[in-house]
């Protein structure tokens, strides 16, 4: 079974169709359990997220703030292992028909084989991958495998990239560019401003790709703020923040179908 690259393109054309841009939420697989996270895969596409970015869970995560830190390590104590990772996937695709990434650090897909990884994530539906610390000078194994699948590589650009560096990550990315809002950590943040609108103007005159701004959105206004100048709008820490304050497991997945709701009608303020 070859990855749903397609289906991924689809979704982000069927966004700008509508004249908005697409939701992407972020979860953990394995927190607050295996079984858990993939219920809560399902509910932020039932709630309204487009595309759900499946995290595996890395004991250094040096890209993730403290609450993606958080459950993390809920997930590496309750024994998470990649075939969870795989299984969230499939079940969460089979489930909805959506596109569904696996964002993932490359130490973990290197150990496993990436010729493994690829195959497995392709056969359990996935969309593709996101590697925020794979340079794309050393990406060529990965991508010759991935393109063998049918699955996306999406790079990450950030606001301290130089317009050629921009260039050199969005000529060999697909599926669609990460920008990251700003520098530093996963987290939600007061504003997400200035430097993302500029970072995604900039990653738009290298590319035809869509742009996805991740880092620091939080709720509906700004989700619209970000809907106003990105392609996608990809949201992690609060949606894991409401399953870390939730009382019980089914409370959690209420909080998750509602921020998601809420911020679907958020991208649609544009």
């Amino acid at each position: 079974m070859s990855g749903n690259i397609q289906l991924l393109a689809d979704t982000l054309a069927h966004a700008r169709e509508e004249n908005r841009a697409a939701l992407i939420a972020y979860l953990p697989a394995g927190f607050p359990t295996v079984d858990g996270g993939i219920a809560a895969v399902k509910a932020a596409f039932e709630g309204g997220a487009d595309v759900v970015e499946v995290g595996l869970p890395h004991s250094d995560p040096v890209l993730d703030g403290p609450v993606i830190q958080t459950a993390d390590d809920i997930a590496l104590r309750g024994g998470v292992k990649i075939a969870d990772v795989m299984r969230t996937v499939r079940e969460a695709y089979e489930a909805t028909g959506r596109p569904v990434l696996v964002m993932t650090y490359w130490n973990p897909v290197d150990r496993y084989g990436v010729e493994r990884f690829t195959a497995e994530l392709a056969e359990a539906g996935g969309a593709g991958c996101i590697l925020p610390d794979l340079p794309v000078e050393e990406s060529v194994l990965w991508r010759e495998h991935a393109e063998k699948h049918g699955l996306a590589t999406v790079f990450v650009v950030a606001p301290s990239s130089r317009d050629e560096r921009l260039a050199k990550i969005t000529a060999v990315g697909t599926g669609f560019v990460y920008a990251a809002s700003l520098m530093g950590v996963t987290g939600t943040r007061a504003s997400v401003g200035v430097q993302a609108q500029d970072l995604v103007r900039r990653t738009r005159a290298t590319t035809g790709l869509p742009v996805c701004v991740g880092l620091g959105v939080s709720n509906a206004a700004q989700a619209a703020e970000v809907a106003g100048f990105a392609d996608g709008v990809i949201v992690g820490s609060a949606f894991v923040q409401r399953l870390l304050d939730a009382p019980d497991a089914a409370s959690g997945l209420v909080a998750v179908r509602e921020l998601a709701g809420e911020l679907a009608q958020g991208v649609r303020k544009r």
